[in-house]
């Protein structure tokens, strides 16, 4: 397994240099970067801002073209390595700690550029609040490397992730690197594009209800699916519930899971000790499900509670909802 760290911060030199970010979905640098050519579609790509992990994900794709770049050099030591500053004065410093010269002018010359672009939405996890700058480059191939992508060490970075104190799901990591392997990559970027129809669908089909906990602002409510679209590549008939983000994410982790039989919440022990997800352990779904959400739900609740019995709250009907 091949992990990159990469540099994704608003406001930096890469900004002002044109770079093209959106860390859940694509990343952009040029063949004037360190470590360029490296980064291969299959990949972990890490993205973080100088402060904290935001995320990480799988190439699925990187696209290559070519490009005119006009980059600003150094007056004084003569190194294309000057960031230009939009609020504070002087205008340029350079970046070379060797330098650090600040000046109101700069030099200016273009040069042919080779570009690339990765795609990596399908497999995107965030990870804000789980490992900070220093931890991130104590876990790269060389921790004093001042490049904008570094290698880090897969194995104690996923061990990091694991042992962080803050679940997240990676085995998305391994599926969609699976369907990638297999040649399923167009299907699944698919998946992506398509979310905001499906989560469209959804409002139609719910209202602006949380499955888990009823009536919830909009902006609040994602579009859940109760199934692994990474592995999928479609969006299916019955495959999705709208939920609040938190309890999204709880879902994914399979800590909430949902009885096919009593169609009640099962919440797991590591929640408990919290009062606002314990009160919804044997809580009803609050919008009615058919037996296609039954099927998938029941696939969910077999990989997540295999071993748990089956809980025995008596079944209450769900909450009436209006549709949209």
């Amino acid at each position: 397994m091949t992990a990159w760290l990469v540099l994704a911060k608003a406001g930096s030199k890469r900004v002002s240099e044109g770079y093209d970010d959106n860390p859940a979905t694509h990343y952009s640098w040029d063949n004037t970067v360190n470590n360029h050519a490296k980064l291969k579609v299959g990949d972990v790509i890490a993205l973080w801002d100088a402060t904290e992990l935001l995320g990480l994900s799988v190439v699925e794709d990187i696209e290559v073209g070519q490009a005119e770049k006009e980059t600003p050099y150094c007056l004084k030591c003569g190194r294309a390595d000057v960031a230009e500053r939009k609020k504070k004065l002087p205008r340029f410093v350079c970046w070379n700690q060797k330098c650090k010269y600040e000046s109101d002018q700069a030099g200016w010359k273009r040069k042919q550029v080779t570009t690339y672009r990765s795609r990596h939405e399908a497999g995107w996890i965030d990870s804000r609040g789980t490992l900070t700058a220093p931890e991130l480059r104590a876990l790269c191939v060389q921790p004093a490397s001042q490049n904008s992508l570094r290698e880090l060490r897969w194995d104690d970075f996923q061990h990091a992730l694991t042992h962080g104190g803050m679940p997240l799901p990676l085995g998305v990591i391994d599926t969609t690197q699976q369907v990638i392997a297999e040649g399923h990559g167009t299907a699944t970027i698919r998946v992506r594009k398509g979310q905001p129809t499906f989560r469209k669908h959804l409002l139609d089909v719910f209202g602006e209800v949380c499955a888990f906990t009823g009536p919830a602002p909009v902006q609040a409510l994602e579009a859940a699916h109760l199934y692994s679209y990474a592995a999928n590549g479609k969006h299916h008939k019955g495959g999705g519930l709208l939920l609040r983000r938190d309890l999204h994410r709880l879902f994914d982790l399979g800590l909430i899971a949902v009885s096919p039989q009593t169609k009640t919440l099962h919440v797991a022990d590591a929640l408990k000790a919290y009062p606002d997800y314990a009160k919804l352990n044997g809580s009803p779904l609050t919008v009615p499900v058919t037996d296609d959400h039954l099927k998938w739900l029941s696939k969910h609740w077999d990989m997540h509670r295999v071993q748990a019995p089956a809980p025995t709250f008596p079944q209450q009907a769900p909450a009436e909802v209006a549709t949209v």
